[in-house]
C-alpha cells in the first residue's frame, strides 16, 4: 500500500464529507419546503452570514428538509468510506460514485472540481506507480517525497479556509464582501495548486519507500 497516498486521499475525503454534511445542515435549516428548481441555495437568506454566502448546489430532491438530511448522510458516509475502506478492493470507484451522488442531493457545486482529482489518487493507493517511477528522476524522489506531509497540511488548510470563507465570510481584518470573495477565490486556487504538489510529492515519498517494485508490475 502507497501510505502517503493514501492519507492523502482520506484526508480529502474526510474534509469534503464534512463540508457536504454542512450544505445539507443549512439546507434542513429551510425546513419542509420545496426547493423550486434544481438549482438551490444551501444556506437561505435568513441564515446568510455575508451577501455572497449562498452555498449553490444542484439536487433531484425537490424539499430542502430531505434534500438536507441525504446530503448529511451521504457527507458521513463519505468519511466512513474515506477512513476505512478507500484502499480496499474496488473502493475507489465506491469512493467516486458516492462523490457523484453528493453532488446530485445538494451537496455543493463548488467542490466538484476537486473530486475527479482525489478518485485519481484513490485509484493509486494500491499500485505501483509505475508512470510516475519513470518521469520522476531518482534523484530528487527522497528530497521531494520529504514535503508531502507539509504541502498536504497547506492545502488542507487553504481548503478548509475557503470553505468558512463560503459560510462565515470571516477574513481577519477584511469587511469589503468583494475583497473577501477574491481572498476566497485566491485561496481556492493556491489549495488546488498545492494540492497538485502534493500529489506528486506524495507519489514520490511511496515510490521511494517501494524503491525495487518492478516497473512493469501491474
Amino acid at each position: 500500500m502507497n501510505k502517503a497516498t493514501r492519507v492523502i486521499a482520506v484526508t480529502l475525503g474526510t474534509i469534503f464529507g464534512i463540508s457536504g454534511i454542512s450544505h445539507g445542515l443549512f439546507e434542513t435549516l429551510q425546513g419542509n419546503t420545496l426547493t423550486g428548481g434544481l438549482f438551490i441555495s444551501a444556506i437561505g437568506e435568513a441564515y446568510k452570514m455575508w451577501p455572497h454566502g449562498n452555498e449553490y448546489a444542484f439536487t433531484l430532491i425537490p424539499n430542502f428538509l430531505i434534500t438536507g438530511i441525504v446530503a448529511m448522510i451521504v457527507g458521513l458516509a463519505i468519511i466512513i468510506w474515506s477512513v476505512g475502506f478507500v484502499h480496499k478492493k474496488n473502493g475507489s470507484t465506491i469512493f467516486i460514485l458516492l462523490f457523484v451522488l453528493l453532488l446530485l442531493v445538494g451537496g455543493g457545486i463548488a467542490q466538484t472540481i476537486f473530486f475527479p482529482l482525489i478518485w485519481g489518487i484513490s485509484t493509486r493507493i494500491n499500485k505501483p506507480l509505475t508512470w510516475w517511477r519513470k518521469i520522476l528522476p531518482v534523484k530528487i524522489r527522497e528530497s521531494l517525497g520529504k514535503v508531502w506531509p507539509w504541502s498536504l497540511i497547506v492545502s488542507s488548510s487553504l481548503i478548509v479556509f475557503v470553505l468558512e470563507i463560503a459560510i462565515f465570510g470571516f477574513v481577519p481584518t477584511v469587511n469589503d464582501p468583494d475583497v473577501v470573495l477574491s481572498i476566497m477565490l485566491a485561496c481556492l486556487g493556491a489549495g488546488y495548486g498545492v494540492l497538485l504538489l502534493t500529489l506528486v510529492a506524495g507519489f514520490a515519498h511511496d515510490i521511494a519507500m517501494r524503491p525495487n517494485i518492478a516497473l512493469n508490475e501491474k
